[in-house]
């Protein structure tokens, strides 16, 4: 490789980021896919995407890697999937460790704090009063996550009807801060959080964690009241496009939790 290919190999990484690209012509400013081969390589910390024997990188330059090569290869499959134009948008795993190991990495308490005041206001202690077909499918699809978040974590929430705000006991919420505390590993973190962010319930996100549910038991768990409304009324087209797009999101984020 030349001088000259490979400054358009660092320049075309550090195109990827994705806050940077959301403000761009999306099509006009993607990097053409440059590399051939895509490969997995242990590496100093874990493993890492080799793209034609080169390691991948971060958008500012750092070791992109991961610890197993469980994880590492779905990663390298993204890759291997780019078509003649690189988009982060469709690389969910690869945009996960660039958020954790350049973002999160150096700030783990933020990071937990932010997700664990979803806690203060989760949505599965806010139960409708009608229509009836909406009441039993918020207690079938929720009450079996409260039951688990109380007998496996300890974490006991109250409950109200409408949306007037409830106040959550504060041993719930300190032991939820401090669960989300003691994850150490970026990874893990930065998934936990996106987990947590797609669902709007830290109490969702956790089950995920702990495997004690399905990742399709808990995407339909936050998407109750959306189901029943286009039961109601008719599929929304742009709402379940957006569902779609979200979901390939939560499936990567999954991805890193059940690897951990």
């Amino acid at each position: 490789m030349t001088s000259s290919d490979r400054s358009i190999f660092d320049a075309a990484i550090a195109a990827i980021d994705p806050h940077e690209m959301a403000r761009k012509d999306l099509r006009k400013n993607l990097p053409k896919r440059f590399w051939k081969e895509v490969t997995v390589s242990p590496v100093e910390g874990g493993f890492s995407v080799m793209l034609d024997g080169r390691p991948v990188r971060t958008p500012t330059r750092r070791a992109f890697v991961v610890p197993k090569a469980a994880l590492a290869e779905p990663i390298a499959e993204e890759w291997r999937s780019v078509g003649e134009f690189l988009d982060p948008a469709e690389m969910p795993l690869t945009r996960i460790v660039n958020s954790a190991l350049e973002g999160v990495v150096d700030r783990l308490q933020e990071t937990a704090d932010d997700l664990a005041k979803y806690a203060g206001s989760d949505f599965l202690c806010y139960r409708a009063t009608d229509p009836a077909r909406l009441v039993e499918r918020q207690n079938e699809a929720w009450d079996p996550l409260l039951e688990w978040a109380r007998e496996h974590q300890g974490w006991q929430f109250n409950l109200t009807e409408g949306f007037m705000h409830v106040v959550q006991p504060p041993d719930t919420l300190h032991a939820v801060q401090a669960a989300a505390r003691a994850i150490t590993d970026p990874l893990e973190l930065a998934a936990l959080h996106i987990a947590t962010t797609l669902t709007g319930s830290a109490i969702l996100a956790f089950a995920l964690r702990a495997g004690a549910f399905s990742s399709h038991e808990i995407w339909a768990a936050a998407h109750v009241d959306e189901d029943v409304q286009m039961a109601i009324w008719g599929a929304d087209e742009e709402a379940l496009a957006r569902r779609a797009r979200r979901w390939s999101e939560f499936q990567a984020a999954a991805t890193f939790l059940h690897h951990r």
